[in-house]
């Protein structure tokens, strides 16, 4: 089935400016499994999301979708960054629009050195961050500049990753797991990093098993059950609220 295109959201009741991103009605199948099921919400520029659930909730499927990435395939619904529509892009179409997804497994290059992978990224589109603004974020990588990127330790991939992201004009972070397999001083090197992208404006949806530590770093959270949206406010909200952790997250 086609996707309809509309117009861009319109600013809700009692504001000036409509929604910085928004996606709508989002419907995402693999093959015949229907993965995501009617999926909105809103961000505004700047803001943290916290998309959580349990396994299989459809998450990662929600990331990709937005990403346009191959898999799963849009049916229906609508993706919106700055006006713009991403729902009728393809995967490269909306990285040139300022949509970057830092996978599970960081896809870092073989073959190629820290700085080379950096050096990649910034070919096509915009340049976003400059080297030494990265190698500030993470100066880890600074020190292994010259060293093959799937050789670093799994902490150093995830700073890497994150690190490519940011060499291309970046407006919306999408990052699927960024703690998995971390030790905790690691973790929390990446959500300082993580807090300092914020404060730099960037939009960022972070999808994580650890739902406390990403409850930690965001302003607002969705969250899925079964591809479909049963709970959508505040982060806060979330870590207070027992009964809904128990239910939907089992912390």
């Amino acid at each position: 089935m086609s996707v309809e295109v509309a117009e861009a959201p319109k600013a809700a009741a009692g504001t000036s400016e409509a929604p910085y991103f928004s996606c709508r009605n989002l419907n995402a199948y693999y093959g015949d499994s229907y993965i995501v099921q009617n999926v909105s919400f809103d961000i505004n520029e700047g803001e943290i999301l916290a998309l959580l659930g349990r396994n299989g909730a459809g998450k990662t499927s929600t990331l990709r979708a937005i990403a346009r990435t191959d898999a799963p395939e849009l049916r229906i619904g609508e993706v919106w960054l700055k006006g713009q529509s991403l729902h009728d892009k393809q995967s490269f179409e909306a990285a040139l629009a300022g949509v970057q997804l830092v996978p599970e497994d960081r896809r870092i290059i073989p073959g190629l050195t820290v700085q080379e992978n950096l050096d990649l990224a910034r070919i096509a589109g915009d340049p976003g961050w400059d080297f030494e603004r990265i190698f500030k974020l993470f100066p880890r990588l600074k020190e292994r500049r010259e060293q093959e990127g799937t050789t670093l330790s799994g902490g150093e991939q995830q700073m890497l990753a994150i690190g490519r992201a940011l060499s291309r004009e970046l407006k919306l972070l999408l990052l699927d797991e960024p703690y998995e397999g971390l030790a905790p001083v690691v973790r929390q090197d990446i959500a300082n990093a993580l807090m300092e992208v914020r404060s730099s404006g960037i939009t960022t949806i972070i999808v994580e098993q650890n739902a406390v530590a990403a409850l930690g770093l965001s302003d607002r959270a969705v969250i899925l059950d079964s591809g479909e949206v049963v709970y959508d406010g505040s982060a806060q909200e979330v870590l207070d609220n027992e009964d809904l952790r128990h239910e939907y997250l089992a912390i």
